[in-house]
Formats: C-alpha cells, structure tokens, sequence
C-alpha cells in the first residue's frame, strides 16, 4: 500500500472518528486536564486564580478531615460491595426461573435503578426516621426498639447503605441474569443426571461461567461506590458529627460551600488515582477467577 493511499485511509477513518474524538476531548480529558490545572491553583470561582504548585496536596495529605471521609468512604465501600453482590446474585437466581408473571417480577426489581437518587433518598430517610418511620414500627411490632438510623453516627452510614444496595441490586440483578441466561443449558442437565445437588450445580458450574459478568458488576460496584454522594447530602448532609462524610461530599462542600476549588481539584484528583489504582489491580487479578471459555 502505498504512502499516499496510507494517508487517504487515515483521513477517511478520522472522520467517521471525529463526533467522539471530539465528545471525549469536550466533555472527559479537556475537564480533567483543567482539573488538575485547578489543583495547583488558590482559587474561589470569582478572583483570578494565584498558582500554589502542590500546597494544596500536602495540605490534603495533613487534612484529619479528608482521612476520615476516605475511612468514611472505604467503610460504606465494605458493606455494599458484598450486599448488592449477594443480593443481586440472589434476586438474577429467582427471575432466571420459571414462574408465572416473571417479566412483572424483573420490572418491579428494575424499577429502582431508573428512579432518582434524590426520590431514593427521601424515601429511605423517610422509612428510617427514628420518629415513626415504617421500619421502626415494623420492628416495635416485634418487641425490637430500632436505633437512631440517620441521625445516630453508628447507624447513619448503615442507613445510607441499605438505600444504596435497594437502588442498585436491580441493576447488578439484570447484568447476573443476562449471564445466566447465557449459561448452555446442557451443561447444567448433564450435572443434573449425574446426581449434582443444586449447591454443587452453582459452585462447580454457575458461578465459574458467570464470572465475567460478577467482574463486570464489582468493577462497575466499586466505581460508583467510591463516587458516593446523593443518598449522603440529602439524607444525613454527611453527619451527625461527620459519621457519615465521604470524598465526593467534602469534595462539593469545599468547592460550593467553602469556595476552595483548588482544595477540592485536589481532592477529586487523589479519588481518580486512587480508582485508577484499583480498577488496574483488579483487572490484573481478573486472570485468576474470571474464566472466558
């Protein structure tokens, strides 16, 4: 192939790929190049900004604050992560069945993910309000005095993680059961013939086969999860006292509420290091229990 032919197929393949070369420049790496320009910036969104180098990261690696919400953030992480795997490994098991009405059934698991966040929210702080919300009544019915919920700084982040793992175990659910349905069928009869119980059939079979799609979700999971922040700002704002405070919400507050965006640049920086971090461990660790074939 000559040089000039080269040249013409290079320039033809450039503009089929222009409209989302140009949307990823616009809308991703132009924001992140000026992001971390911001973070060496002292800058309130309304003066000129002064240029501080890396002031603002050393003073992030001394902020007491920023620990506890990344502590905060680590903890939240460690209860929905397993929660929303169980539960929506669970919930794909059941629409994967047989039963009458079953596509009702997979609407009403679904019907959550499309809802608000902030509708969400609301409604679990509603539902978990120590003052007579439906779970306390639910629990008194029992003989069970159910605690503060949000507004106790042991419960508050609990409370966020119920109504997370509420919201999202309808998606983790559809990307499981799409990788069970893609399950061969034979494999599982012929398990079935040969006198496989059914805990022998998911641990031996199942689950080996659906682990593409359970990486896909626990990547996907611990994305958004690190990303935390409605169901935080509109149901506890991030306290009481600050127990429930994660990055994205000191993120915001020192941005908006306090006018440091170079401080909060800096921040939103060290949470996309730290996700790149772990996503690139996890897709190295994916050799070991993720099977393709």
């Amino acid at each position: 192939m000559s040089a000039r032919r080269r040249w013409r197929n290079a320039g033809v393949a450039a503009i089929f790929l222009a409209p989302s070369l140009v949307t990823l420049l616009a809308f991703w790496i132009g924001p992140m190049i000026g992001t971390v320009w911001v973070s060496l910036q002292d800058w309130n969104l309304i003066g000129v900004p002064s240029f501080v180098g890396l002031d603002n990261y050393a003073e992030l690696a001394k902020d007491a604050d920023f620990h506890a919400a990344l502590l905060h953030t680590l903890g939240y992480l460690a209860g929905y992560l397993p929660l929303v795997l169980i539960l929506g490994l669970a919930v794909a098991l059941l629409l994967n069945a047989k039963l009458p009405a079953m596509t009702l059934y997979r609407a009403m698991f679904f019907l959550p993910v499309v809802s608000s966040w902030v509708a969400v929210s609301l409604l679990w702080k509603w539902l978990l309000n120590p003052a007579g919300g439906l779970v306390d009544q639910a629990l008194g019915l029992i003989g069970i005095d159910g605690p503060g919920w949000w507004t106790d700084p042991t419960w508050a982040m609990p409370s966020v993680i119920l109504a997370s793992v509420w919201k999202d175990v309808g998606f983790v659910s559809v990307i499981l059961l799409a990788g069970l349905q893609a399950i061969p069928k034979d494999l599982l009869e012929a398990a079935d013939l040969d006198g496989a119980s059914a805990w022998r059939r998911l641990r031996s079979i199942t689950l080996p086969l659906l682990s593409p799609s359970l990486f896909f979700v626990t990547v996907i999971s611990l994305i958004n999860g690190f990303q935390v922040f409605d169901q935080v700002w509109v149901m506890t704002g991030g306290g009481p006292g600050g127990a429930s405070s994660v990055v994205v919400e000191q993120i915001v507050r020192y941005a908006f509420s306090y006018g440091r965006v170079g401080y909060a640049s800096a921040m939103s920086i060290v949470l996309f290091a730290i996700i790149l971090v772990v996503t690139v461990a996890q897709l190295r660790l994916q050799r070991r229990w993720v099977q393709y074939d």
